[in-house]
């Protein structure tokens, strides 16, 4: 069996493969001017379904970043807010609590038991506002910015940080 017979054997240029895979006589000419037009359209059509598809995709992306950026807000809020009852609150409720019981139980003095009030406050406080910085996160979304990055749109601040960083102080 030699190279031309086998089916799966590679075609020269311009040359047409018969129904039964084996090799045809070169094609005359070239391609008929309505044939061109037809492939060019159909290229042209199916790079706009790409692009369409792209926009719905990225659409999507955008839809589910604001819904996380929206629940997230919601939650950072809930979360100030918790700071902030306990940051007021417990000052007052903790102290004269705390207060009454250290100097009288345990004998310890007025400063020692409000400084000790106080930090029990803060710390509340510290654990609520660590909260909200963490949710607050979600709401820079972070997801769409990336893809809008990769296809060349916009530009994060981050991204000019970096650059004024490289160059010397005299440049800027």
């Amino acid at each position: 069996m030699s190279a031309s017979d086998a089916p799966n054997a590679e075609r020269a240029p311009g040359e047409a493969p018969r129904a039964d895979g084996n090799r045809s006589e070169p094609r005359q000419g070239s391609l008929p001017l309505e044939d061109a037009v037809r492939e060019i359209g159909d290229a042209g059509r199916e790079g706009l379904s790409a692009a369409l598809d792209t926009g719905r995709a990225l659409r999507g992306l955008l839809i589910a970043d604001l819904a996380l950026a929206r629940s997230a807000l919601g939650r950072a809020l809930m979360w100030v807010a918790v700071a902030i009852v306990f940051g007021a609150s417990s000052w007052l409720l903790l102290m004269a609590a705390l207060i009454a019981l250290l100097q009288g139980v345990l004998g310890w003095s007025w400063l020692a038991s409000m400084s000790t009030a106080a930090g029990l406050s803060l710390v509340v406080t510290a654990i609520g506002a660590w909260q909200a910085l963490r949710y607050f996160e979600y709401t820079r979304l972070a997801a769409t910015r990336r893809q809008l990055r990769r296809m060349g749109l916009g530009h994060d601040d981050d991204d000019d940080r970096e650059i004024d960083a490289r160059q010397p102080k005299e440049a800027r």
